[in-house]
C-alpha cells in the first residue's frame, strides 16, 4: 500500500488545434509541462497559479477526466489511466460555480438523487445524507428548493454531493469563487472540518488568505510548470528581504504605473481596481526606501491610504510567479 494519496510524476498535457481551411495548420499548446508532486494521506494540499497556469488541467488529469500526454499519476497507488474505475471509486470532485445541481429540487432531493447515482444502498442513504448536511451546515434548510439558496449554500451542497460515496480524496477546484466573504468563511470552516476527518483534500484557489489559512503545503504552478512547493511559511521566504508599500489611488494611468515598475529598488508592482479605487502594491528591496520616489511619480493624482507592511503569502506568490527567486 502506497504512503501517498496522490502521486504525480512528470505530468504533461498537450492540446492540438487546427487553423485555416485550404491549408490547415496544426498548432500545439503545452498546458502542463512535466509537473511532479506527492500528497500525503489526510493532507490538505493547495494548488495555486494564475489563470491559464495549468491548475485545472492538472486536476482533470488526476481525477481521470483528461488523459495525460506524458508522465503518470496515481491515486492511492492506482494508475489514473490503467485503473480508471478503481480511481473514480476513491475520489470526489467539486468545482466552483452554479452548475451540477437541480434548482427545482430541494437540497435533500438533490442529495438523494446523487446517492442513487453513486449506488449507495437505500438503507445507508438517510444516515449519510444527515451526516453531510450537518458537516456543511445545511441542517434545517435541506427541504428548501436549491433555486432559493445563496451561492455559498450551493457550494456547501456541492461539497456534500462530492462526499456522498465517502471518497478518500476530494478535489476542490476554486470552491469559493464568486462567494461573498461571510459565505467564504463558512466554506473554509467546512473544508477544515473535512480535512480533520482524515479526507485528503486538493484545493485550487485564487485567494491567498484562504490557502494560507487552510493548506498544509502549497504548490505554485505558472506557465504549466511547478515553480515552488512547500508550507505557507516556507513559501513566504520567497519574499524575504523585501518591504511592501500599498497606495490607494484614483486615476493612476498605465504610463505612470510603468514608470513606477522601473524605479530603482522596485522588484514587483501590481495594480488592482477595487470599484472606484486603484490599489497599487509595490514590492521593493528592504534596503531601498522607494516610498518618496513612488509618491513623487503619483504627484497630481488623488491618493487615499498609504502604508508600508511586511510581505504576506500573496506577496511571495507574486514574486514566485514572476520568476524572481532572489
Amino acid at each position: 500500500m502506497t504512503d501517498y494519496a496522490i502521486e504525480a510524476a512528470g505530468l504533461r498535457r498537450t492540446y492540438r488545434s487546427r487553423t485555416g481551411w485550404l491549408r490547415p495548420k496544426v498548432k500545439e499548446v503545452e498546458a502542463v509541462k512535466g509537473v511532479s508532486f506527492t500528497v500525503a494521506k489526510g493532507e490538505l494540499f493547495g494548488l495555486l497559479g494564475p489563470n491559464g497556469a495549468g491548475k485545472t488541467t492538472t486536476i482533470k488529469m488526476l481525477n481521470t477526466l483528461l488523459i495525460p500526454t506524458g508522465g503518470h499519476a496515481r491515486i492511492f497507488g492506482k494508475d489514473v489511466v490503467a485503473e480508471t474505475r478503481e480511481v473514480r471509486q476513491r475520489i470526489g470532485y467539486v468545482f466552483g460555480g452554479d452548475r451540477g445541481l437541480y434548482d427545482r429540487l430541494s437540497g435533500l432531493d438533490n442529495l438523494r438523487y446523487f446517492a442513487e447515482l453513486y449506488g449507495i444502498p437505500p438503507r445507508e442513504q438517510k444516515q449519510r445524507i444527515g451526516e453531510l448536511l450537518e458537516l456543511v451546515n445545511l441542517t434545517g434548510r435541506e427541504r428548501e428548493r436549491v433555486e432559493g439558496y445563496s451561492r455559498g449554500m450551493r457550494q456547501r451542497l456541492h461539497i456534500a454531493r462530492g462526499l456522498l460515496h465517502r471518497p478518500s480524496v476530494l478535489f476542490l477546484d476554486e470552491p469559493s469563487i464568486g462567494v461573498d466573504p461571510v459565505a467564504a468563511r463558512d466554506l473554509r470552516r467546512t473544508v477544515a472540518d473535512l480535512a480533520a476527518t482524515g479526507t485528503t483534500v486538493l484545493l485550487t484557489t485564487h485567494y491567498m488568505a484562504e490557502a494560507d489559512e487552510l493548506c498544509d503545503r502549497i504548490a505554485v504552478i505558472a506557465q504549466g510548470e511547478l515553480k515552488a512547493l512547500g508550507t505557507p511559511e516556507e513559501l513566504k521566504h520567497h519574499a524575504d528581504g523585501r518591504t511592501v508599500l500599498e497606495v490607494e489611488a484614483y486615476g493612476l494611468e498605465d504610463e505612470t504605473f510603468k514608470d513606477i515598475k522601473n524605479l530603482h529598488g522596485v522588484r514587483e508592482a501590481t495594480l488592482e481596481t477595487q470599484g472606484a479605487v486603484q490599489l497599487l502594491t509595490v514590492q521593493s528591496v528592504s534596503d531601498v526606501d522607494v516610498q518618496p520616489s513612488v509618491l513623487a511619480r503619483l504627484g497630481g493624482i488623488r491618493l487615499g491610504r498609504v502604508a508600508a507592511r511586511q510581505p504576506t503569502l500573496e506577496d511571495a506568490y507574486v514574486a514566485i510567479v514572476a520568476g524572481d527567486r532572489s
